[in-house]
């Protein structure tokens, strides 16, 4: 499908053949054993038992393959995900980098689970500089970090981890694959939470990997079986149909974090505002040249925690809720879950709804949540 353009790819991404009486995307199988061949046994078929066979499930993982530009494995959550690759590949005596400003659990998980099996765990801002990596195993990347917005050039590093023997994998959560294909870029593997604008309508759980090496996939496909951190099939059959609307939803999305910036921008009593497509953004030379669109977050500080309070109060459009990428505008103070961010610190998710109404109910807010 990669002749056809983002709307259409989404649409039809993991669509069987069409048959006449049956419907474009099959409903979800809920099926735990299926019936097997007396005498050829699982060989036989392509479903032998729900946990590492769905059909529901391989159909999400086309689609998603897809849009990634790899073959890809869906897991239950991004974490799953997330946590299956690194005790997939990684060894004891292994060396791994990690994001200082990445997705929180992901660094605690490294600092109790990776390090107390012998791994060897280092940290490094996204933005650099990145220190020698001779010796190392595995370097994950999370570009646009979370909840920070910082990027990072990924064909520059590819190019220096390969080189120095390294695999890359790229965190592709905040981007979606229509932000970016990191595998396009150079990287090993792509892994992401699906929970979030891939999905997009904050109804479900979900986590992939994707890769080009059968080597790096067959891992991978073994834990998760052996593990059990799969989706249920409603859960991928949900996800699945969500997908058809990610070009829209992310063109939308775009517009108003892109309205909502500019209108910050201006404000004295905001500071810290991050937003990679601003020209003024730190990150814009390498997103403008890397990702073929910005997400719809963007970062801030209002002084307190008890301003935020006041300015999520004063907001009829802006839910306080945790997570982004969902249709609903929200924001949360990211110090309250474990970020490394200062108590004042705002990750605000826009969502689809229209760029004038927000950006006004966010003025109007943040002029009623008075000084810090």
């Amino acid at each position: 499908m990669g002749e056809y353009r983002d709307g259409t790819r989404c649409v039809r991404a993991g669509l069987p053949e069409p048959v006449p009486g049956e419907p474009f995307l099959p409903g979800p199988v809920l099926a735990a054993p299926y019936h097997l061949d007396p005498w050829r046994g699982p060989e036989a078929a392509a479903n032998g038992y729900g946990r590492p066979d769905n059909p529901t499930r391989r159909l999400l993982e086309a689609a998603i393959g897809e849009l990634e530009g790899g073959d890809c494995r869906v897991f239950a959550s991004g974490q799953a995900a997330i946590t299956g690759l690194l005790l997939a590949l990684l060894r004891p005596g292994d060396t791994v980098l990690l994001p200082t400003d990445g997705y929180f659990p992901v660094r605690a998980f490294a600092t109790d689970t990776l390090a107390g099996i012998g791994v060897h765990v280092r940290f490094v801002p996204t933005a650099g500089p990145y220190p020698s990596l001779d010796g190392v195993r595995l370097v994950l990347v999370e570009t646009p970090a979370n909840p920070g917005l910082d990027v990072v050039d990924v064909v520059e590093l590819a190019a220096r981890a390969h080189a120095a023997g390294a695999l890359v994998a790229v965190d592709n959560t905040t981007a979606t694959p229509l932000g970016q294909r990191p595998l396009d870029l150079g990287a090993d593997l792509v892994v992401a939470s699906g929970t979030k604008a891939l999905t997009g309508h904050s109804d479900l759980l979900l986590g992939y990997v994707a890769t080009r090496s059968a080597e790096l996939l067959d891992p991978l496909v073994s834990w998760r079986t052996l593990t059990g951190a799969v989706p249920g099939a409603f859960d991928a059959w949900l996800a699945h149909r969500s997908l058809a609307t990610l070009d829209l939803r992310l063109g939308r999305q775009t517009g108003n974090a892109e309205a909502v910036a500019r209108a910050l921008a201006g404000r004295a009593d905001v500071a810290g505002l991050r937003w990679p497509g601003l020209p003024a953004d730190p990150a814009y030379p390498v997103a403008s040249a890397q990702m073929r669109r910005v997400p719809g977050v963007l970062s801030f500080d209002l002084g307190s925690a008890d301003r935020v309070a006041r300015f999520l109060d004063a907001a009829r459009l802006v839910n306080a809720a945790t997570s982004f990428g969902g249709l609903h505008t929200t924001a949360d103070r990211r110090a309250q879950w474990g970020d490394d961010t200062a108590p004042g610190f705002v990750r605000l998710s826009c969502g689809v709804e229209d760029a004038a109404d927000l950006v006004a109910d966010i003025v109007t807010a943040l002029d009623a949540a008075g000084p810090a």
